[in-house]
């Protein structure tokens, strides 16, 4: 079974390093790096600040953006060209394919952010980029999870492609929002609030609130403590192994 499984991710890594994903991937670098210098040549006062603030999250977007989209048109892809089929026909377990997939991701994930995070090391020093870079990992692992259970429940590029955005900007905006649903400025008994209130609260229970994921203060203004940082490897790993077990199922409900 393992033995499977490790092959699948192997085969899904060689896949990546083949294409054109580390091309673009050192693009996107390059290119934001590059950007990062003209707003430090910009900027009035504190520019390496600056400089370190911009790049660190215009490159966590880009991650996230490159990392969703080669997951879900790598599957696709497969589901398409009816390569799936042929591997199914093998023998192979179809939660086999789902674990070992995710596992080839979650190293590609690793390595997108290993990249993203190496330039910051001449700008922030070497512990807080750790830090950092080790909270992307997180991050893009769970977007990497919900993008195989995306693709495997609708088998299109476009709807996997934007609930993956949807989810990403929503958990990015949760903590917001449950803060301005808590304090409103009028309304507070309406049976509208309450029930909006329900609603925020009830989907803060299922998805992560990754604003408190990859912080670019912790780059210039102090360095996460490393008790927070497990505690968001933990909730990460909770995480992708529910969407991993949601999209076991629904592989296995599929007819092929």
């Amino acid at each position: 079974m393992t033995g499977r499984i490790a092959t699948i991710a192997r085969y899904t890594v060689l896949e990546a390093v083949r294409t054109r994903l580390p091309l673009v991937t050192l693009v996107c670098v390059a290119a934001l790096l590059a950007a990062s210098f003209f707003v430090r040549e910009i900027a009035i006062a504190e520019s390496a600040r600056f400089q370190t603030a911009f790049y660190a999250a215009a490159v966590r977007f880009a991650m996230v953006f490159v990392a969703a989209l080669y997951v879900v048109a790598s599957i696709a892809r497969e589901f398409q060209d009816k390569n799936l089929d042929v591997t199914l026909a093998l023998d192979l377990p179809r939660s086999h394919y789902i674990v070992g997939k995710l596992a080839g991701f979650l190293v590609i994930a690793a390595a997108l952010a290993i990249a993203a995070a190496f330039p910051l090391i001449l700008l922030a020093g070497w512990q807080p980029v750790a830090a950092w870079s080790a909270s992307l990992a997180f991050e893009l692992a769970i977007v990497v999870a919900f993008s195989v259970f995306c693709v495997v429940t609708f088998n299109q590029l476009m709807p996997a492609v934007s609930l993956v955005v949807a989810f990403y900007l929503l958990a990015r905006a949760l903590t917001a929002i449950r803060l301005i649903g808590a304090n409103p400025i009028a309304g507070v008994n309406t049976l509208s609030h309450k029930v909006t209130t329900w609603l925020v609260e009830a989907l803060a229970l299922v998805i992560p609130a990754l604003d408190g994921w990859t912080s670019t203060a912790w780059l210039v203004d102090k360095a996460v403590p490393w008790s927070a940082l497990v505690e968001i490897g933990a909730h990460s790993a909770l995480f992708v192994a529910t969407l991993a077990a949601a999209a076991v199922f629904d592989m296995h409900r599929r007819n092929f």
